[in-house]
């Protein structure tokens, strides 16, 4: 028999039910590295603040080997990139987001086993996708596309990768268009691809710089430099980081728009886009660059907010709060800069369980909330204020070089030896 609904029973049913829209209504989709807006930053305002191995874990999937990739997700689909045999196959992997079973992987046979550094496996680029398809770049196996079933749809080789410390730039999609910057090598180039048909729409090739052949590693001639950074659409604009300049495309037609030179020869952190502000941080005997957006042509004199030289080796990308640039050394420093002037207006060391505060992350920003991931992964969750303040410390005692990402009410953190997915 079924049970009667009083009016108080209705009313609190129907609040039940408000509730839940709200949540579905604030929740998002993360489709590719840095999001969906490109900067690391997520609408969502329900997400797990505290946890541990034991506590708040949903879920935790065994990969079967190592890897830097950050997970994106699309409704009940988590999808990472996958060397599998030492890399000699790069796939996609999918997994239920829900319960972390794994749906299906796909993947290509590797063209060739170009170099990379051993702390940079295989398939380090993130996988992007709109829900039709999904996108990898798998160095010079080429960039394949899959559909949300994991059937292949079409594969473009683009050549061979050929720098020590291998390739991470993970593809990008606007609109028909799919977008990557390849690299870093003796080949370096930007490329939009028709997402449909993998057919190119456009390339621009890099200028580089005169080799010294000071190295040979494996009959290859390299250097440190060159750039491992994603592209960023913003204003109707696709902007890449190449060496020493920054470069805005029309989408569709790679028309330029402006250039801004002085960042110097090697970038490793994407660029990271606020408050009309783009900010480029660079590697070895690089500069950071503030360029203000809406310029054409050479903007490097007119609409270079700031630069500085002699910083640190930038890795992992930052993100734009409230008039301020968050970002993290390698060492575990994390530093809050004006985003005006680029004046330095703290800097924390954030030192986790095991001692060890080095970091390859980029920062994740919610909620007014930043999570700083370590190479530990202990997760530190931090105010994104100009007062320093640590609000949680929470560690799962695995190594990764991944990071942490929020999608509809969960976070997801990719370590070496598993995926896991954190909520109450």
């Amino acid at each position: 028999m079924s049970k009667l609904l009083t009016p108080i029973s209705i009313h609190f049913s129907c609040m039940l039910l408000a509730l839940a829209c709200a949540r579905v209504a604030s929740a998002e989709n993360w489709p590719s590295w840095r999001g969906p807006t490109g900067n690391g930053i997520s609408t969502e305002t329900d997400l797990p603040i505290e946890w541990s191995r034991q506590n708040n874990v949903r879920w935790r999937a065994e990969l079967p080997e190592p890897g830097n990739s950050t997970p994106i997700v699309w409704g009940d689909r988590v999808f990472i990139t996958q060397q599998m045999d030492g890399g000699k196959r790069r796939t996609v992997l999918c997994l239920d987001r829900v319960t972390g079973q794994q749906l299906w992987q796909s993947g290509v046979d590797a063209v060739e086993m170009e170099p990379t550094y051993e702390t940079n496996p295989y398939c380090a680029p993130s996988p992007v996708t709109d829900g039709e398809r999904v996108i990898a770049w798998f160095g010079s196996s080429g960039l394949v596309a899959f559909d949300m079933d994991g059937k292949e749809l079409w594969r473009l080789p683009l050549g061979r990768v050929d720098h020590v410390y291998g390739h991470g730039s993970s593809p990008v999609v606007y609109g028909d268009l799919c977008f990557l910057n390849f690299g870093p090598g003796s080949r370096e180039f930007a490329v939009a691809v028709n997402k449909t048909t993998g057919d190119i729409v456009w390339r621009y090739n890099a200028r580089l710089p005169l080799k010294k052949a000071s190295e040979n590693i494996r009959g290859i001639q390299w250097d440190i430099f060159g750039t491992w950074s994603t592209p960023i659409l913003v204003d109707e604009q696709v902007i890449f980081c190449f060496r020493d300049q920054v470069t805005a495309f029309e989408p569709t037609s790679g028309k330029q728009i402006w250039t801004c030179k002085g960042l110097g020869p090697q970038m490793k952190p994407s660029p990271v886009v606020g408050e009309g502000v783009l900010v480029a941080l660079g590697g070895i005997a690089s500069s950071t660059l503030a360029v203000r957006l809406g310029g054409k042509g050479d903007v490097s004199q007119s609409h270079r907010a700031w630069i500085r030289s002699g910083d640190p080796d930038w890795l992992g990308t930052g993100v734009i709060h409230r008039g301020h640039l968050f970002v993290t050394k390698t060492n575990g420093i994390v530093k809050c800069i004006e985003l005006e002037s680029g004046k330095i207006v703290w800097q924390n060391r954030l030192s986790g369980s095991s001692g060890r505060p080095d970091t390859w992350s980029s920062l994740f920003l919610a909620d007014g909330k930043i999570y700083v991931l370590n190479q530990s992964a202990d997760v530190f969750v931090i105010e994104a204020s100009p007062q320093y303040q640590l609000i949680a410390t929470n560690s799962l005692g695995e190594h990764t070089n991944s990071t942490v990402v929020g999608s509809q009410g969960n976070l997801f953190i990719r370590t070496h030896e598993a995926l896991w997915c954190i909520g109450e």
